[in-house]
């Protein structure tokens, strides 16, 4: 059973709570959700966990779809997901995978963990939507161990100007209010990068396959690790 998780004192406090988007948790999780597993997802989650271990936290979680793929060699696994809606769901979703799940309530950009309390982190299609991208991987490098590795799937920026002109265009009118805060094209491998992280590898590949060029399309998949030594 999960338990919630409350900051200890001296401990960094959660922000003000997120605005709930419950059309937006519903649809993601009735139609979203097993539109992209039928598209092939799966194969992508397993290799975003692959070979993690110890104490992982995931930020944005969702309603969960990542637990079933989390190895056994993960001893704890802290899920933060601030929307209520799929925080409900991710709960429910927590007592049927092997991993032990504590699903959090709290924002990425404050996380309410001491320093250097993790092994690994995990981002999944989630920084896209996260209202400060660089404040979260901050604060993430924060709590995690020296040498930690941030593993990353994440919808970016594209490739060529023009569909660059139309993410612009999405991004500042209709997409973030219809799809709960995501933003088409975001350059999520600089932020990693600027927060202090040392990418050592990365896939940039196209997702879901499609003949015609979609906003959200461009995907990156990788590892980073805890750079000590990097600016922020």
């Amino acid at each position: 059973m999960t338990q919630p998780i409350t900051p200890q004192p001296g401990e960094p406090r959660q922000t003000k709570p997120v605005k709930p988007h419950p059309l937006f948790a519903r649809f993601y999780a009735r139609l979203a959700g097993p539109a992209l597993e039928r598209a092939g997802i799966a194969a992508h989650r397993r290799r975003l966990v692959a070979g993690l271990s110890g104490e992982v936290i995931e930020i944005g979680a969702g309603n969960g779809l990542n637990f079933p793929y989390y190895p056994p060699e993960v001893t704890r696994l802290v899920a933060v997901e601030p929307e209520p809606n799929l925080r409900a769901l991710a709960r429910e979703r927590s007592g049927r995978v092997p991993v032990p799940v504590d699903v959090c309530d709290a924002r990425a950009e404050r996380l309410p963990f001491p320093d250097a309390s993790f092994d690994a982190a995990v981002v999944c299609l989630a920084l896209c939507s996260i209202a400060d991208p660089h404040a979260a991987l901050v604060d993430l490098h924060r709590v995690l161990r020296p040498g930690g590795r941030l593993r990353f799937f994440e919808h970016v920026q594209a490739d060529t100007p023009a569909m660059r002109g139309v993410q612009r265009v999405l991004d500042a009118t209709v997409w973030p209010r219809l799809m709960g805060g995501c933003h088409t094209g975001r350059d999520t491998l600089r932020t990693i990068t600027t927060a202090g992280f040392r990418v050592t590898t990365v896939d940039r590949f196209d997702f879901p396959p499609s003949r015609i060029p979609l906003p959200a399309g461009t995907h990156i998949l990788g590892t980073a690790v805890r750079d000590d030594g990097a600016g922020r």
